[in-house]
């Protein structure tokens, strides 16, 4: 085993925690994935493995991929669901210097051909369906060279013509791995954001970012070596064998989580005791759902850790009615290109609610050790240097910056993007988070929106005024009969104009529009921020990201609403 002072010698690899508990805890449990078939609970099974299992299998993976042809340095889509392939796979990679590329299936057919394209890469690996799609598709035909599918057998294999892991495996001579160890700014990974707020980006992760993610999770969120974690995203359940705590996989579509059975992840939960979860908005809600009518406990749940965008009040209470008096939801912010940023307790958060209903943004929480978070005027143009004269001062409305060893340097092969979202500092990087908000006198962080979700409306003497998605949208979702809302500008007359579009709640009637209307304009012109806010739009289904099912497509509303307008 390579001791830290050789390792600063060497380089950095993200593997070295997962030998580290191979060595020490080798019998635990590192990974349980929950299998079903169909919805009956008592036919459901679990396929485990400890860490010296997974230490040594990753091995042989990382050499007979080695010895198939792949090198150091190369790029490979991976597209396999959560399962134990999956963690023995990407720890090969992660340890023979392949440089595994992450997309989110979920973000659509034309966004993925687009990753392709950018991403160039030379291995695809993939379930049988993967490479199916790989082949009508034409995903990566003109850069890769290297096919490999999990499972699926010989007849898919022909069909594909792609080689089976296992076969590669099974051919592998057992020659020694000897684990690679890189620069700790080299490329360890290619993440594709979700394209939920335009066309996705490769952000490129270095080993250095990874190390600091962990560091967040053990000293910031206090987890500890052999704790269990409820793992419900693919990325998050990797850092699990890297902290000496057992991933429990539920089984669940990742890039669905609405969809989810929410008896397998309890059944998950209370057979392997797990300590902590990580869940996302859309499961918060579908999990509080279903524990509410069943009055359902998670006793031996320590800790819940949020992330993905702002989970509501509502949800979050429900949720926590599970939870034992002392167990707080920690909402995370944070992006693919900087996560995590800053937290915040759900009992804190409750206690900001007055603020949020009156348009005061969503607080995030203060930052985490080694975060500065800093506001800056709302501008397009780049940045190349930063000077301290940038940041404005508390209470006032700018673009988060963010400056942080977990921040990443660059977009793989988008250059003009890292321009517009990369600011030098003296050697480190600042990102811009495209988000727009405000640090208040204690230096918590309140959202207020993204920054292309503002609207800056014409008014009659051809002033500006700027309206702020979050703020706004919180006035008007306090009235019971709106599910949520959505700021949008439309042109009228040939001036931008601010009009929300509203999603009812299954119980309102549609016939009461007119009285709802005028019941909104009467709340506009009760607030400073939303002043001047006129026109209203009932939709019938808000167009959605389907990860968080949070994430309003407000581009696509500005288009629909700008149609009834012309109508």
């Amino acid at each position: 085993m390579i001791s830290p002072l050789e390792r600063q010698h060497v380089g950095a690899n993200l593997c070295r925690h997962l030998v580290d508990a191979a060595n020490h805890i080798p019998d635990s449990l590192a990974v349980a994935v929950q299998h079903s078939r169909g919805q009956a609970l008592d036919r459901l099974s679990y396929e485990e493995m400890d860490f010296q299992t997974l230490n040594a299998k990753s091995d042989h993976i990382a050499a007979a991929l080695i010895q198939f042809g792949l090198t150091p340095g190369m790029k490979a889509v991976l597209m396999v669901t959560p399962s134990i392939d999956f963690f023995c796979l990407t720890f090969a990679l992660f340890k023979a210097g392949i440089i595994p590329i992450l997309v989110d299936p979920g973000m659509g057919i034309k966004n993925l051909k687009q990753c392709f394209i950018e991403a160039k890469p030379d291995v695809f690996i993939g379930i049988p369906k993967a490479h199916v799609a790989r082949r009508l598709f034409g995903w990566g035909k003109h850069s890769v060279n290297h096919l490999i599918s999990v499972g699926g057998g010989r007849l898919v294999n022909g069909l594909t013509g792609a080689v089976n892991l296992e076969q590669i495996v099974k051919e592998c001579d057992n020659t020694a791995f000897k684990l690679q160890w890189l620069a700790d700014d080299a490329m360890a990974a290619i993440l594709f954001t979700s394209g939920s707020t335009g066309t996705p980006k490769g952000v490129v992760y270095s080993h250095k970012m990874f190390e600091a993610q962990i560091s967040a999770l053990k000293h910031d969120y206090a987890i500890k070596s052999g704790e269990r974690d409820l793992a419900t995203f693919p990325l998050f359940s990797l850092f699990g064998p890297a902290l000496g705590m057992a991933s429990i996989v539920p089984d669940m579509d990742a890039s669905k989580p609405i969809t989810a059975n929410p008896e397998f992840i309890f059944a998950a939960i209370e057979k392997y005791q797990c300590s902590n979860m990580f869940v996302n908005p859309a499961l918060i809600e579908r999990l509080g759902q279903a524990g509410s009518r069943t009055n359902h406990q998670l006793t031996s749940i320590k800790r819940v850790i949020s992330a993905g965008a702002p989970a509501t009040i509502s949800s979050i209470k429900r949720f926590s009615a599970m939870l034992n008096s002392d167990v707080e939801v920690l909402n995370s912010y944070g992006a693919t290109e900087s996560l995590p940023l800053s937290k915040i307790g759900s009992q804190s958060l409750f206690n900001t609610t007055t603020i949020t209903d009156n348009g005061g943004g969503i607080c995030v929480g203060s930052a985490i050790s080694g975060v500065d978070i800093s506001i800056i005027d709302i501008d397009e143009s780049p940045i190349e240097n930063w000077h301290d004269t940038l940041s404005l001062p508390p209470y006032q409305i700018g673009e988060i910056v963010v400056k942080g060893p977990m921040v990443s340097r660059a977009y793989y092969q988008r250059e003009s993007a890292t321009i517009a979202a990369k600011i030098n500092d003296g050697g480190f990087i600042r990102h811009r988070m495209g988000d727009l908000g405000y640090l208040d006198d204690k230096g918590l962080l309140w959202m207020c929106g993204r920054k292309a979700h503002r609207v800056d409306a014409i008014t009659a003497d051809n002033r500006v005024q700027r309206y702020y998605s979050i703020p706004s949208e919180r006035i008007f979702n306090t009235l019971p009969d709106i599910k949520r809302s959505a700021l949008v500008g439309v042109v009228i007359a040939g001036k931008l104009t601010p009009l929300v579009c509203i999603e009812l709640n299954q119980a309102a009637a549609c016939s009461k529009s007119s009285l709802l209307y005028a019941q909104l304009r009467t709340l506009a012109e009760q607030h400073s921020h939303t002043q001047g806010i006129e026109r209203f739009l009932i939709h019938p289904d808000f167009p959605v990201d389907i990860r968080h099912n949070a994430k309003i497509f407000r581009e696509k509303l500005a288009v629909w609403a700008q149609k009834q307008i012309k109508e």
